[in-house]
């Protein structure tokens, strides 16, 4: 007892004390504390595409492969990202109903929680362009008048200068761009579905995308009115330029004959 006193008298026993009690609680702590949020982050991300491995197994690897690396009835999906997959199974083309020269725009089969799930699945088979965020297609910032330089230069020739589409070779075409989700717009962009070619950041910035998204969405809006009078569909310079020939040429021949008819006419009397 007298020794036990003596420690306890020790200067240096409040400390250890004091460590011991730390040392505790510190290995209490990581025992009983939630995961941190990095943690519950991997875990969630495991699952997604734990589950959307399941969804991909039922709804895609008949025509893509059973580990995406394709089959004579559909491409490869190694490394085309997880925005690939929100745009494709978001805008219903796929899974595609059959074959053809262009999977159409179709309702859509999965809910936006399970098209996460396979697009996590698929981003994980090998790294590609990412799901846009919120703010990347907001049109907040946006210069609708530079959107619609970039849409005209890079977008018209097959869109049409408004986005009303526009028909394409061996059966293909340009869909309309009317009512279309930002969101997939932006995606369109950074992977080239289809006949489409891809606009990555280092060839077109996230900027100038919302830019263009910007243009469309407003050309395209139930207020926006034809500065020039009459629209004409949209459709650009073939149609003003037939609406011309037909009308305009028309009217000048008809006053010329209008014309010559009076000046016999006169010339008789």
């Amino acid at each position: 007892m007298k020794k036990l006193s003596a420690r306890r008298r020790h200067p240096l026993a409040a400390v250890v004390v004091l460590l011991l009690a730390l040392a505790a609680t510190g290995g209490l702590y990581a025992a009983f504390a939630p995961a941190s949020k990095a943690q519950a982050d991997e875990t969630s991300q495991s699952l997604a595409i734990d589950e959307g491995k399941k969804l991909y197994s039922v709804g895609c690897a008949s025509c893509h492969g059973t580990g995406g690396q394709g089959t004579t009835d559909g491409p490869q999906l190694v490394g085309v990202g997880s925005a690939a997959v929100d745009f494709q199974v978001g805008t219903g083309r796929m899974p595609a109903q059959q074959p053809g020269a262009q999977v159409p725009k179709k309702p859509v089969i999965y809910t936006q929680g399970e098209i996460d799930q396979l697009a996590a699945y698929v981003a994980s088979l090998g790294a590609g362009p990412i799901t846009p965020t919120k703010s990347q297609v907001s049109p907040e910032g946006a210069d609708i008048a530079k959107g619609g330089d970039l849409f005209r230069t890079n977008c018209a020739q097959c869109h049409n200068f408004t986005g009303k589409g526009g028909a394409l070779t061996n059966g293909k075409y340009a869909p309309g761009l009317e009512g279309v989700d930002p969101k997939h717009m932006y995606e369109a962009m950074q992977t080239g579905p289809q006949s489409m070619p891809s606009f990555p950041d280092s060839t077109m910035p996230e900027q100038q995308k919302k830019d263009i998204i910007a243009y469309v969405q407003t050309v395209n809006s139930a207020d926006s009115a034809s500065p020039g009078g009459l629209s004409l569909g949209g459709l650009g310079p073939v149609s003003e330029g037939l609406f011309g020939w037909i009308f305009g040429l028309g009217a000048l021949i008809a006053v010329a004959v209008w014309v010559a008819a009076h000046t016999a006419k006169a010339k008789k009397s």
